[in-house]
């Protein structure tokens, strides 16, 4: 049955025009199913009534710029038997988008036979596995909830890998995972840092590049709150998925207190079971989104050890276990791994009343991560004081910023390595006052106007860089161009998408979602009509030109 998407609700409601679009495209279907007996895991299309998972998967990629899945697991069964078949139904339904992103994003990064750095990488992922494996087996271990949680995470990562194997009966469950098997795509942006770490000799990630834009705005007389994200990619890496998990985990396997995470809404990528860019809704009452702020101190580094849990797996544990955002952020600061260091925004809707004179203490609480440290804070007062609290790519705590290098940065590049002078800042500053609505809000996280933006400009030849705004179109800056540094230059890099909800869609866990580079003010992104034509693109259109659309995760999916 094709579904039909509501693009705009109402008009009232959203402030846009009501559009409906009919993707034309099919749901597929799967359930796995346990024989307590031969003690094996089989898939099947047809609907059964005893079932651990089920799967439902729509590509609509070439109509929306979304492919869209949900995934439900059975509190009957254990919970690791619940997240090993969960694991079976991703593979087995997304195993074709999984093998196309890889050939657009990771083939060839660590080809055999292995360089130096790709066998140093590989033994670092194999000790942390066994490491993650050791803890796990501590019975007594006072952190049980939180490494229960890890525990199902690699469950479902081994069943992600058999599930790709696209066969009708699974192995027995098991947590065999090999580290550059799908599980790479779990730890992608840990493994950028781990290139520092671990001495690869040709770093492609240009100085300066921004990886998001966040922003959390307050409407006038406290009258909704809007928590959006842009993500910031290669062009590569735009075959995306927005993601539905129904997993009624317990704390501690067979307790009686089930997660508070237990539905989990957020953008992601086929083969990763995290968002990864990320943003997510949970059913928990709050939103959790971050952008990237990496690490320049070298000194850092010895920080980063196989002995922890990275970043990505943190992320899933705190969504899951986590009632508030203090909880989120001491959750999420043990055993930090000092990868893929970022500054993460946690807003508490249940803390939030429309239209109430004051704020709840506790709805924003804003972290920093870089090795060996991370600091975090309730900002509400912040956020009540100045109307928004924006994000991008930079650290918010002086202490974070200072400990992580920018400060040299700063003295050599200057006001744009900065925290309040950098062009995002600015422009945030400049233009969150006009938000009144959703249309106003969206067009604020689709702004690029940078050949006639003044805080566009820059030290470059031509005099502008369209990495200067919120949602960049490193794309459209000009080849034979001069630039400071690789950020300004030309690549084929930008904002991917935008994602945004309301304490109103936040109700229903729903959202707008856009999908690809933005074209409100510059043109469309075309591959063929592109530099970049011979960088792998499988499976993704030609064109980029979709529109905002309105996810509502309560009725999508059939």
């Amino acid at each position: 049955m094709a579904a039909v998407f509501t693009v705009f609700l109402s008009e009232a409601i959203i402030g846009l025009l009501v559009v409906s679009l009919c993707t034309g495209q099919p749901f597929s279907n799967v359930y796995v199913t346990y024989d307590p007996m031969g003690k094996v895991f089989s898939l099947t299309k047809e609907r059964v009534s005893e079932w651990v998972a089920h799967g439902q998967f729509q590509n609509a990629i070439n109509n929306t710029g979304w492919a869209f899945l949900k995934v439900e697991s059975n509190q009957s069964y254990p919970d690791t038997q619940q997240a090993y078949a969960a694991g079976l139904a991703e593979g087995y339904l997304t195993e074709e988008l999984i093998n196309l992103h890889w050939t657009n994003t990771l083939q060839g990064y660590c080809p055999q036979p292995y360089s130096d750095f790709c066998w140093r990488l590989y033994f670092f992922l194999d000790q942390n596995l066994e490491w993650m494996k050791s803890q796990i087996k501590l019975g007594d271990n006072p952190a049980v909830p939180f490494w229960h949680q890890v525990e199902l995470f690699l469950y479902q990562s081994a069943g992600l890998a058999d599930g790709m194997k696209k066969q009708l009966t699974a192995n027995v469950i098991n947590m065999e995972i090999e580290p550059f098997g799908p599980f790479f795509f779990q730890v992608g942006g840990d493994a950028e840092d781990l290139e520092s770490v671990l001495g690869k000799s040709n770093i492609e990630r240009p100085l300066g590049s921004g990886s998001c834009s966040a922003l959390v705005k307050l409407l006038p007389n406290n009258e909704d709150l809007y928590v959006a994200q842009d993500t910031w990619g290669t062009f590569q890496s735009m075959l995306r998925i927005i993601k539905v998990y129904d997993f009624p985990f317990k704390m501690v396997d067979a307790s009686e207190e089930s997660i508070p995470g237990r539905v989990q809404v957020f953008s992601s990528y086929p083969g990763t079971l995290m968002s990864g860019d990320d943003y997510y809704m949970l059913s928990s009452g709050m939103v959790s989104m971050e952008t990237t702020i990496g690490n320049n101190n070298p000194d850092l580094w010895k920080y980063v050890q196989p002995e922890s849990v990275l970043e990505g797996i943190r992320s899933v544990v705190a969504n899951r276990i986590s009632k508030s955002g203090d909880e989120w952020a001491k959750t999420f600061s043990f055993i930090n791994s000092g990868t893929y260091n970022n500054e993460w925004m946690i807003v508490d809707y249940k803390r939030f009343s429309p239209g109430a004179k004051t704020l709840v203490p506790g709805l924003l609480t804003v972290l920093d991560q870089i090795p060996g440290t991370i600091k975090y804070a309730d900002l509400t007062d912040l956020l009540a004081s100045q109307q928004y609290f924006p994000s991008y790519n930079v650290a918010y705590f002086p202490e974070i910023f200072n400990m992580s290098g920018n400060q040299a940065m700063v003295e050599k590049f200057g006001d744009w390595f900065t925290y309040s002078k950098t062009p995002r800042a600015l422009i945030f500053a400049r233009d969150q006052q006009w938000v009144y609505d959703i249309k106003s809000m969206t067009k604020l996280m689709r702004f690029n106007d940078f050949k006639e933006d003044p805080l566009a400009q820059c030290n470059c030849t031509p005099p502008y860089s369209g990495e200067n705004a919120i949602s960049a179109r490193s794309d459209l800056n000009p080849a034979n161009g001069t630039y400071p540094f690789g950020a300004l230059g030309h690549r084929q890099h930008g904002g991917i998408d935008m994602k945004l909800t309301s304490s109103k869609m936040f109700r229903s866990l729903s959202m707008v979602a856009v999908g690809g580079p933005t074209w409100d003010e510059n043109p469309p992104f075309q591959w063929s009509k592109s530099d970049f034509v011979n960088l792998s693109h499988v499976g993704q259109p030609d064109l980029w030109k979709f529109s905002p659309f309105l996810f509502n995760s309560t009725t999508f999916f059939r």
